[in-house]
Parts: C-alpha cells; structure tokens; sequence
C-alpha cells in the first residue's frame, strides 16, 4: 500500500489527511495547471452522466475542494447535495467556494471517513467520487459504504487516474510526463516534496479498468462499466444498486 510517507509510522488515512490540509491552498490551481484545465473537461463528462439519471440527493465522497460537488449542484438545482472529505483544509476551501456560489441554498460540506459513512442505508440516489478512491486506505471497506448509502437503484459514479498503455509513443510520453515533470512542477508550486510524488505512485498502485469494476462488484455493485478518457489518462466508472425502489 502506497502511503505519502512511507517513514511515516501514522497510517494511511492520517497522512493522506495531513498531505491535503498542507497543499490544500493551492490544490486547485495545481490541479489546473498540470492537467491543463482538462480536468474541468473530464467532470463535465460525469455531470452529464448524473444529469441523464436526475437523482434528488447527491453525495460527494473524498470531495475536496467541491469541484464534482459544485458541478453537479449547478446541473441539478432542486437536489439536495452533500460533499464529505477527510481533510479540514480542503473543506475549508470547499466552504469558501459553496458559499460564493449558492449563497442560501442548503449545501453540506462535511468532514468524515470514506470508510465509515456517517449516513443512514440507502440514503442517496446517486453517489460521486473525483479522484479520490485511490486515496482510501481500505478501498473494498469504501466501496462497501459507497454501495450501504446508496438508495436501491441508484447510481455511482467514480472518476479516477489510470495509467495509458506503455506500448505506445504517447503512452510513454505520457508515463514519463507523469512520473519525472509533473512531481518536479508540483513540488515548486506547492512546496510540499511529497504530494506530488505520491501522486503518481499511487495512480501506478491503483487497481484500475477492469480489475476495479471487478471490486465494484464484489461490493455489490451492478452491471459495472468504464468509459476510458483520453487513451487511458483517466477513467469514469459507472455501477448501480441493484433492485426497485
């Protein structure tokens, strides 16, 4: 299991905890600036997949600083949206930006644990996650809760990093990029020497295509799917919940 420190003797879940309150000021500019705005591209793509379903009540898991979260109460006005992350300092900024952007509409930002969701069974109709499962330190625990707070037959829509085929020039190019320049930029502009090297270990460590949507369904999970953007760079997985509500 890839941690951010692996000197570090706290597990997982706290120092990936501490990682993001260090950078969280800065982790959306980074966040544009190395994927060259073609991150707002890929949530956009989810949004339109979410809105095609209309659900009523939406959670954020591993939210951050509210990108999917925010994207996805502009395209759904009348649901009921909740964001929940681990880290304090990025939800600190995901307040900020709610509140500049829905002033009185009710829109929770809450810290928890992927893990140990603190909601009822079956509490939302559609369940979202922007790269931030690889982060948990218990990934079948998380998808496990994912699939609890899910309402019968809703939906779960995760987008994650996957690595392109390295058999092929803009693989390699893309792998190398990956590896050696983009920790090199994020370590100037963040001033942390470890998160942006974590980063592409732990997008190497992840069990992503079609072992993932093997995980989803050993959760319970249906009918498993993955669009793959851009030759593999990152990948949207979809499942439902099985049932008639």
């Amino acid at each position: 299991m890839i941690k951010p420190h692996d000197e570090n003797p706290a597990g997982k879940k706290e120092q990936v905890r501490e990682m993001f309150d260090s950078i969280a000021r800065r982790y959306d500019l980074l966040n544009h600036l190395l994927s060259m705005n073609i991150d707002r591209r890929w949530r956009a793509q989810v949004v339109r997949m979410i809105r095609r379903q209309a659900p009523q009540s939406v959670l954020d898991m591993a939210t951050g600083t509210g990108d999917l979260a925010i994207a996805v109460g502009h395209a759904l006005p009348a649901a009921a949206v909740t964001g929940m992350d681990l880290s304090p300092g990025m939800l600190r900024i995901g307040r900020e930006k709610v509140a500049a952007r829905f002033p009185g509409r009710e829109f929770p930002m809450i810290e928890g644990d992927a893990e140990a969701l603190p909601f009822a069974d079956g509490a939302f109709e559609a369940v979202t996650c922007g790269f931030g499962v690889r982060n948990f330190e218990d990934l079948p625990k998380g998808l496990r809760e994912m699939y609890r707070v899910l309402a019968v037959g809703g939906r779960a829509y995760i987008l994650e990093f996957s690595m392109p085929s390295e058999h092929n020039v803009p693989g390699r190019l893309y792998r190398f990029y990956f590896r050696r320049i983009l920790p090199e930029i994020g370590r100037l502009v963040s001033k942390d020497a470890r998160a942006y090297t974590y980063l592409p270990e732990s997008v190497g460590e992840f069990p992503y295509g079609e072992r993932f949507c093997g995980m989803l369904a050993e959760a319970g999970f249906a009918d498993p799917q993955m669009k793959v953007l851009m030759g593999g760079i990152a990948t949207i997985y979809t499942a439902g919940k099985p049932g008639k509500r």
